[in-house]
């Protein structure tokens, strides 16, 4: 043995490389699989290699500041940095093409609003509820009016890490700001103290019945024993892959998944595209209202948007039943959180603002729009883009990546991988122990903050004291050049309902602030 140690300490270096090098060269040579690493051994290699840090590469080296898609280095940074407190101005004029297709301008007002002394923002500049109430029209028990704008979408535990999704609900108490849960059902980590809207699709996690289907009495357990949860989803479609189910394998179902959302460990899950408590449109809204009158909270749907036959069978029922959903969530098919094949992500359902102009149109024929608290879903995590949601007609904003952004996501575009380097998209124990739910929560509360301050003040240079108070009229897109370019208004081809607002002095001291509500 000694003889043999001996031996092989003497062969240098350089020989074991070699000699390696010449066993991947003939593994390579006689393997089947790959047509490139046979026919250019070892050489080949590199060719995957590159590949596979292709996203890396064209991120941090190659693309541009505004060439990246889905969010480029400019949406990215300036995320990051109102997260973090730090300087998110940019100097020396704007580096993006202002006469590009689509590109928004808000028309400023001469003469800005006047923020007078003892406005509710002089001393809380964040203050910026919802102009309207879910289930006030509708007469629900427990009304709710949200206490901000912005809120975050539904991301599920089980997609997201539970780090992340712990931080995310410290963060929007911090901000005032409500929790969707997203279908994956009510976690411990959404339950930190924040306002919590629970969404359920057609699993029906967290509420599901033995045999699959949705249970009444689950659902008014859940709520009787969560006072939090101030409103309630149902999920028809999302943007990622409307009009696809999933499956959760079992290999994913631990023990703390399988407990929440009511399944088996290790056993296969499948979420059918369709939803077996209602099969059309008139017990789509008996559902909805059985769900109201047995819970006594706001009852909403969320939808990505392509044919409008039901959408204008259901607005018709409202208008002659006076029954329906308290509010809808109007889901952009640019895809989101959730993984889908690229087919669905790319091709099926329309883009927010094609999809969001048709449904709100179809329901302002209706006169229903004042009744309706409209949710805008899709990119809008921007306050440009938000103030072009709220001139077309949302009353509120959700956002699912930008939020994710805030507590140290950096796109890699992994999601669906179960190996997000950043620890937010992930189950792996060791990825998310890089997730810290204290600091991440403060920086997504000051995301939150920053947003909101600054969609204030793009709403006061338009001479407006809320966003709710935008019109169609207030925006300006890039059609092709300056003489095509094109109000909402004009795009679009509708007017957007005028909110009903008395200043924001008004909301401050108004009932169902937050879910609470004045006696």
């Amino acid at each position: 043995m000694d003889i043999i140690i001996t031996f092989l300490s003497n062969i240098p270096w350089w020989v074991w490389i070699l000699s390696i090098l010449v066993l991947v060269a003939l593994r390579d040579i006689f393997q089947k699989k790959h047509t490139i690493t046979h026919n250019f051994p070892v050489l080949g290699h590199f060719r995957y290699f590159l590949e596979k840090i292709g996203p890396e590469l064209r991120q941090y080296l190659v693309a541009n500041n505004r060439e990246e898609l889905p969010f480029n280095r400019i949406e990215r940074g300036w995320v990051y940095a109102s997260a973090k407190k730090q300087n998110n101005y940019e100097g020396f004029g704007t580096d993006r093409d202002i006469f590009a297709n689509q590109h928004i301008f808000v028309n400023n007002a001469m003469m800005p609003y006047k923020v007078e002394n003892h406005h509710p923002n002089t001393t809380e500049y964040d203050f910026l509820p919802c102009a309207k109430v879910m289930g006030a029209y509708h007469k629900r028990k427990k009304p709710y009016r949200p206490a901000s704008v912005i809120n975050v979408s539904a991301m599920s535990f089980g997609s997201l890490s539970a780090r992340a999704v712990e931080a995310l609900n410290k963060g929007v108490k911090i901000a005032g700001a409500y929790h969707n849960t997203g279908e994956g059902g009510l976690s411990p980590y959404h339950s930190n103290g924040a306002d919590v809207m629970f969404h359920f699709g057609t699993g029906y996690f967290g509420v599901r019945a033995d045999d699959g289907g949705f249970s009444m009495e689950k659902m008014v357990k859940l709520i009787t024993e969560n006072p939090f949860i101030r409103a309630i989803e149902i999920k028809l479609s999302q943007g990622a892959k409307p009009g696809k189910g999933g499956v959760l394998p079992g290999s994913k179902i631990t023990q703390e998944i399988a407990n929440i959302r009511g399944l088996e460990v290790g056993k296969d899950v499948l979420s059918p595209p369709n939803h077996k408590a209602f099969s059309n449109v008139p017990e789509l809204i008996d559902f909805i209202e059985a769900i109201a009158q047995a819970t006594g909270l706001p009852v909403g749907i969320k939808a990505a948007i392509g044919k409008l036959d039901q959408w204008e069978t259901l607005a018709n029922l409202m208008a002659t039943t006076g029954k329906g959903p308290d509010f809808i969530t109007i889901d952009g098919g640019e895809g989101g959180t959730g993984a889908a094949p690229p087919s669905f992500a790319d091709h099926v359902s329309l883009p927010w603002v094609y999809g969001f102009s048709d449904v709100y149109k179809l329901f302002q024929s209706k006169n229903l729009t004042e009744h309706i608290v409209f949710v805008g879903s899709g990119k809008l995590g921007f306050p440009a883009k938000a103030a072009m949601a709220f001139s077309m007609g949302v009353d509120c904003i959700n956002v699912a990546r930008e939020a994710m952004m805030s507590i140290g996501c950096i796109q890699a575009q992994i999601c669906h991988t179960n190996h997000c380097p950043s620890g937010i998209a992930t189950q792996n124990k060791w990825l998310q122990k890089g997730v810290d739910p204290t600091l991440k929560s403060v920086r997504l509360a000051q995301y939150f903050k920053t947003f909101r301050k600054e969609l204030i003040e793009i709403t006061h240079a338009a001479g407006y004291e809320h966003p709710c108070q935008f019109t169609m009229k207030d925006i300006t897109v890039n059609v092709d050049d300056h003489n095509l370019a094109k109000s909402l208004q004009n795009t679009y081809c509708y007017e957007k309902t005028p909110v009903p607002f008395n200043g924001m002095k008004s909301l401050k001291d108004c009932n169902y602030l937050g879910g609470k509500h004045k006696d």
